[in-house]
């Protein structure tokens, strides 16, 4: 049963290092499926899932999976893809290239008014996971959202979650979305890139890329977004962000498999919410650390609040995602979204 409620040009060097950090996801989502993260044997109902950026905290669960078996117990060979944005992950669900994506929920929103029907089948957190941070030169004249106007702010990319947030927050703080430049930077090492070059001014990211930024002193938090609280003080409410989504169509003609999918998710949340970030982190690939297993290990700690334990979409999480997205978004705004048709609790239950 339904419920209802629901990226500016950058340095050779740094779109380089985004490519070598984008390899490095390949690399580990290419050993499709085992806890071990050694080889499929090829067996099992064979799924591709793109994720919006496979190293990202705020997407944890698709890999932590994968490490933990979970796929393979439940007789699935998921493969992981990768793309830095989470829009850029919509683009191959909707094209078919993938059955789902691991992104943001507001792209279901979004999609409908385009006429195209997905919904979320597990809702991995109740908050976007998201900071937005400032550079330490403009830290001091950005003290919020109001001082927006004039300035570059990065955003993974055009279209994306961060995309959405950052206009949100700009428009709720009397900024104009035409007063301000997005600028399309991606995330970890691009971004720092852009931020201390003074490319953007500041920008919204997640976890690993704040606990780097803040341990290299090139920027300061101005929003945390990392907690129910965060989500509730900055949008008003639970801000359901990092899910597994799926094409309606698909979903109904594959339930089998996709209570599978949502069976293996729901352990791996259950699984998160009993033990520590430093035991999540050993369990992750090596490189996703990129030297630093300390500070690994803090990015996670810091974003863990953000996930669910059940795989449930938070009560009013919809209806928060639609009034920040109708805030900015004239294709929401001139549409009746049909919230109950964004998301389906029917697997979470079933695996409950």
């Amino acid at each position: 049963m339904r419920k209802s409620a629901r990226y500016g040009t950058l340095a050779a060097a740094g779109l380089l290092a985004l490519s070598s950090l984008t390899a490095c996801a390949n690399d580990a989502a290419s050993t499709a499926s085992t806890g071990s993260g050694s080889k499929s044997d090829g067996k099992g109902t064979k799924v591709k899932i793109m994720v919006g950026g496979l190293d990202k905290v705020i997407y944890l669960p698709a890999m932590l999976t994968q490490r933990l078996g979970y796929f393979d117990a439940e007789g699935l060979n998921v493969e992981l893809l990768t793309e830095p944005a989470g829009v850029q992950a919509e683009t191959a669900l909707v094209a078919g290239q993938v059955q789902g994506t691991v992104g943001f929920y507001d792209h279901t929103l979004d999609l409908q008014t385009k006429g195209k029907a997905v919904e979320s089948v597990v809702q991995f957190s109740r908050a976007p996971g998201e900071v937005e941070i400032v550079s330490t030169k403009a830290a001091g004249d950005i003290t919020s959202p109001k001082d927006f106007k004039g300035r570059k702010l990065g955003i993974t990319s055009l279209g994306s979650s961060t995309d959405f947030l950052t206009k949100y927050l700009a428009v709720k703080n009397g900024v104009k979305v035409n007063e301000f430049s997005p600028v399309a930077v991606g995330a970890g090492a691009t971004f720092i890139s852009a931020l201390q070059q003074g490319s953007i001014d500041g920008g919204m990211t997640t976890d690993p890329t704040v606990a780097t930024i803040l341990d290299k002193k090139a920027g300061k938090i101005l929003l945390d977004m990392r907690t129910p609280e965060g989500s509730q003080e900055a949008l008003g409410g639970p801000y359901p962000s990092s899910s597994l989504y799926m094409q309606t169509d698909w979903v109904n003609g594959h339930k089998e498999t996709v209570q599978k999918l949502v069976n293996a998710f729901v352990k791996t949340l259950k699984w998160m919410s009993t033990h520590s970030a430093a035991e999540i982190a050993a369990k992750m690939p090596a490189d996703y650390a990129q030297g630093d297993k300390a500070l690994y290990t803090e990015s996670i700690k810091s974003t863990l609040p953000m996930f669910t334990d059940d795989g449930v979409m938070p009560e009013n999480g919809p209806e928060t995602v639609e009034k920040v997205l109708k805030a900015f978004n004239t294709n929401i705004q001139n549409a009746d979204v049909d919230l109950s048709k964004t998301y389906t609790t029917e697997f979470v239950e079933a695996a409950k």
